[in-house]
């Protein structure tokens, strides 16, 4: 997700810093163009693309594959596309949920090994304060949720997931020095919004020009969770801008986050 919005943003950062990034993005077009633009930008030539669709199990399982037969190193992953927009994937899973979490979740278990050997390394898991609002229903993961606001609910459902992710991950890890963290990057003007329903466009784009942040400061408490000293004691944890905060209940739920664990690996065949 670095073409555009808050991948974007951080991207250009960690470039800026010195680091190798790979901008991992579905759409060729805006991920070659990214890329040259932040080689560009920072004089870094060590920013590529590569083409990863997360709504394709398929295209994540071909991308680690590419990944892990051209890059030796691998300290640092940013699992951070998204999708609002309500539908199906070629595997049969809600478009939401697969793109904010089934995908991201099989893409971090299959570059597992190559972050437990580059350790100390970071997964960064771009969740959202919508968490609140999610309800998972095991027996039905991965499917639309029914009703009025499916789309809506389908989302908020996937950020809760991100943020269980976050926290079963740093569990399975302890000791391996491959730490986790989800983030709330704060209301963040991106193309996110593209997918709200067209009676609501009026009202939110306005506010979102207005009010929201955008995408580099959105940014910016993705880049602490990923470059700054001394978090490691913090894994597992939520972050906002300010700071490590506890998430909404269902966040905390270490059963929940268990069965969703063992959930998601039937549904991505692990």
């Amino acid at each position: 997700g670095g073409s555009s919005g808050i991948g974007a943003a951080a991207a250009l950062e960690l470039a800026r810093c010195g680091a190798r990034v790979i901008l991992a993005t579905r759409n060729a077009v805006r991920g070659e163009a990214a890329a040259s633009r932040i080689r560009r930008e920072t004089g870094n030539n060590e920013v590529q693309f590569m083409h990863l669709d997360l709504a394709s199990l398929r295209s994540v399982r071909a991308f680690a594959s590419t990944f892990l037969r051209q890059e030796p190193h691998l300290h640092l992953l940013i699992n951070n596309a998204g999708v609002s927009a309500g539908g199906t994937t070629e595997d049969g899973f809600s478009l939401p949920f697969q793109v904010n979490h089934l995908g991201h979740f099989l893409l971090t278990q299959l570059l597992l090994e190559r972050l437990r050997s580059c350790a100390p390394s970071r997964v960064v898991i771009v969740a959202s304060s919508a968490h609140c609002a999610g309800r998972l229903r095991l027996e039905s993961l991965g499917r639309p949720p029914a009703g009025l606001f499916s789309a809506f609910q389908d989302y908020c459902d996937s950020k809760l997931a991100n943020v269980l992710h976050a926290r079963e991950l740093a569990t399975r890890e302890q000791g391996t020095q491959v730490t986790c963290y989800a983030v709330h990057p704060g209301f963040v003007n991106t193309s996110l919004f593209r997918h709200a329903p067209l009676w609501l466009k009026p009202l939110l784009l306005p506010l979102a020009w207005l009010l929201f942040l955008d995408a580099s400061e959105g940014a910016q408490v993705v880049l602490d969770c990923a470059t700054q000293d001394g978090l490691e004691p913090l894994s597992g944890r939520y972050f906002t801008d300010c700071g490590p905060r506890l998430p909404w209940p269902a966040g905390r739920d270490d059963r929940l986050a268990r069965a969703l664990w063992e959930g998601s690996e039937r549904l991505v065949g692990l």
